[in-house]
């Protein structure tokens, strides 16, 4: 008894919890950066107004720990933007709830949060598709290609490119590459834009059919991964200045190597675009991807086949060939999922927590940013461990009754399965493991 006196003392059990004191902070905090104007939220967290008006969804969301969106197990591991309640958060959200949702005196109501972006500065260029996709309504998944071209007066050096999604309702993922052209071998603008990807037979001839190539026939210098794009949105990467960073040649293209859009009963269509920053300096360190698992540089064991009405455990698994300064991961399953742990295990015996998701949410997908890098030493294993579920208790299955899935044909439909882990990473350098890894783009 003397501890809930205790918590009630300290969480001002003594008094009406009231929107200004006590909610506006926490919401303004976690839920309004995404619930606004043009972000993924379905509508606004800005106001008592806003706020009052979804006061029992609220309350029982934050209860259940649906929302805010965080899937990633904070006693494990630490990233940059966490999102997570506490205890004491929730509590305070369900007596203000229970209480009616009293404002206290309006005089006393804080402003509505504003999200600048002041540290980053408006975009230097935008680049937005030439043409719309149009999304057949035939409840398939399609994949498309897509180049946007531009000419810029000179060349520049890019701190960081965001992809701002059109359609976020059936955007799936977007993986952005920059293509350096030699002007004197190519027009950019030439040729079509989008190509359907099932409407051709390998990536190559979907090259071939944008006109992607330069005009003798060889392939233009090809940036890997300068964006992304996965479902619940994905910050772009805003590394500190000297870490990441491209060059842009004065003509060139972005390419969509792939943008897939999950399955819709009616047509629609999609005009996404990039925001693109410039910068006076040029990349000191720029970083590097290692991918394990589906497409990747290591095996999943078993063969990720997956029967149906079982529950099963993959690992995929590499060992590092040098010491790394480890930025960023990126877990990926499909709608199986159940859950995702990664780690790296080191010579001398220790284990470095990377990340955990116990509750996999095809929904909420994130490129996890540590707040500081994190050393992994070389002849270190990285493992990942995923179990998944396809039995009918699963909610996402996307069959009924299950069926066998598989995941070892490289497929990326909904449908199919894909285990992965992304890494973006630095050879490592001394005293990287102090350097604090801030990112503006993250609210």
């Amino acid at each position: 008894m003397w501890l809930i006196l205790l918590f009630c003392f300290l969480a001002g059990c003594n008094r009406t919890p009231t929107f200004s004191q006590d909610i506006a902070p926490i919401i303004f905090k976690n839920c309004s950066p995404c619930h606004r104007p043009g972000e993924i939220g379905p509508f606004p967290l800005l106001t008592y107004e806003d706020v009052a008006k979804h006061a029992k969804d609220i309350g029982r969301v934050t209860q259940a720990r649906y929302m805010p969106p965080w899937p990633a197990d904070p006693s494990y591991s630490h990233f940059i933007g966490e999102r997570v309640l506490s205890d004491r958060d929730i509590q305070t959200i369900q007596r203000w709830v229970a209480d009616g949702a009293p404002a206290e005196d309006p005089a006393k109501l804080p402003p509505p949060p504003q999200f600048s972006r002041a540290s980053i500065g408006k975009p230097d260029l935008v680049l937005k598709m030439r043409e719309p996709v149009k999304i057949p309504g035939d409840n398939e998944d399609h994949f498309f290609v897509i180049k946007i071209p531009y000419e810029i007066p000179k060349d520049q050096f890019v701190r960081a490119i965001e992809f701002v999604p059109d359609n976020r309702k059936l955007l799936h993922h977007m993986n952005g590459h920059i293509v350096e052209y030699d002007e004197k071998k190519k027009d950019p603008f030439e040729g079509p834009y989008i190509v359907n990807r099932e409407s051709v037979r390998t990536l190559e001839d979907s090259y071939t059919a944008i006109h992607l190539l330069n005009d003798d026939g060889s392939y233009p210098q090809l940036l890997p991964s300068v964006a992304n794009y996965l479902p619940g949105g994905v910050s772009p990467a805003g590394y500190p200045e000297g870490i990441g960073g491209w060059k842009l040649s004065r003509s060139g293209a972005l390419l969509m190597r792939d943008i897939h859009y999950g399955p819709s009963p009616v047509e629609s269509e999609d005009q996404s675009s990039f925001n693109v920053y410039f910068t006076d300096k040029a990349p000191v360190r720029p970083t590097k991807e290692m991918q394990l698992g589906t497409l990747g540089i290591s095996e999943i064991i078993p063969p990720l086949i997956i029967p149906p009405n079982v529950v099963k455990t993959f690992t995929t698994k590499t060992v590092t060939q040098e010491d790394i300064s480890l930025l960023t991961v990126n877990p990926h399953m499909h709608l199986l999922g159940k859950s995702f742990e990664a780690f790296a295990a080191t010579p001398d015996g220790k284990t470095i927590p990377l990340v955990k998701i116990p509750k996999w949410d095809f929904r909420w997908q994130y490129f996890y940013t540590f707040p500081k890098m994190v050393k992994i030493p070389k002849g270190s294993t990285i493992a990942a461990i995923g179990v998944y579920d396809n039995t009918a208790d699963n909610p996402n299955n996307p069959f009924s009754p299950p069926r066998e899935v598989i995941g070892t044909n490289g497929s990326m439909r909904m449908t199919d399965e894909m285990f992965q882990l992304i890494m973006k990473y630095l050879p490592y350098q001394p005293g990287d493991e102090n350097i604090s890894l801030t990112n503006p783009f993250v609210q």
